[in-house]
């Protein structure tokens, strides 16, 4: 290759690096050009704590914890509401798979209520945080907070339901009404869920075996349950 061809390929290679850098958008440095909505949900699990609710977050400090800017937020979701809302549903998805997993398991043990207590108070300490946000928004968060955890918890009550219905056609015993069992246990299931979740792990296991006792009394009145002697 002559020096003539040499020097006109190093100018045009010049000239198309040139505009390249032109046409490039300029990233700000450490932020991301694109986010996914699990980053974002991520991003506000890591700012919210046992005390603060994602109503107290402002889009900005979600962006930032995110790298990116404030902007391709609203690629994903709206407000923060949006968001808190779409973390809620996600968080009882998670959650409820959980449980089931270890309800499933438990069938084959006949200890479906210890398994499932002690998987609930493990989920208060997980990395993941699902629980947690639940308890908190569901005692704590704005009006519209409260009914997206009350869907979940619905979810949870049917998914319940079906599993009492289960076990108990695997003892082949009868249960009355096992969609008031279910959202019974459910209740007082998250009830002790508000209750020990700011105490020491040491200081659960109490409430937690309290917890199962009332638990089998439901399931026990359940099965037991003479009608006509209630209305």
């Amino acid at each position: 290759m002559s020096a003539s061809s040499i020097s006109a390929e190093l100018e045009l290679d010049t000239h198309v690096e040139t505009v390249l850098h032109e046409k490039m958008p300029v990233r700000t440095v450490g932020r991301k050009a694109t986010i996914t909505k699990e980053e974002l949900f991520q991003a506000a699990l890591n700012l919210i704590g046992p005390q603060k609710s994602i109503s107290s977050l402002s889009l900005r400090e979600v962006a930032r914890e995110a790298g990116i800017a404030p902007n391709s937020f609203y690629r994903h979701f709206k407000d923060i509401d949006e968001l808190a809302i779409a973390l809620i549903e996600r968080s009882g998805i998670v959650l409820r798979q959980i449980l089931h997993q270890a309800r499933l398991k438990a069938l084959k043990q006949s200890s479906i209520i210890r398994s499932s207590v002690n998987v609930f108070i493990e989920q208060l300490d997980a990395d993941e945080g699902n629980l947690s946000l639940l308890l908190r928004e569901g005692y704590t968060g704005s009006q519209s907070y409260k009914a997206a955890v009350d869907r979940q918890l619905n979810f949870f009550q049917q998914e319940l339901q079906e599993d009492l219905v289960r076990l108990e056609r695997l003892n082949h015993s009868n249960m009355a009404h096992p969609d008031i069992a279910a959202k019974a246990i459910t209740q007082l299931v998250f009830n002790m869920g508000a209750q020990v979740i700011n105490l020491p792990s040491s200081d659960r296991q109490e409430i937690a075996e309290q917890t199962m006792i009332m638990i089998r009394m439901i399931l026990e009145g359940a099965r037991h349950l003479d009608e006509s002697k209630i209305r």
